[in-house]
């Protein structure tokens, strides 16, 4: 529960820093977070794809 509510504060704070930025700015911010997200994704899939699953 902490944890949802440190990140709520964090992304209100990420928001509102966005609001003063100039658009240039923030969408270069953008650019880059989503690029990293999808490489963190990509990363993610290809090891989870490379460990065998477990059988229960």
């Amino acid at each position: 529960m902490l944890f949802l509510v440190a990140a709520l504060l964090l992304f209100g704070v990420v928001v509102g820093a966005a609001a003063h930025l100039p658009l240039p700015v923030t969408l270069a911010a953008a650019t880059a977070i989503a690029l990293w997200l999808g490489i963190f994704f990509a990363r993610e899939r290809h090891r989870s794809a490379r460990t065998p699953k477990e059988v229960s």
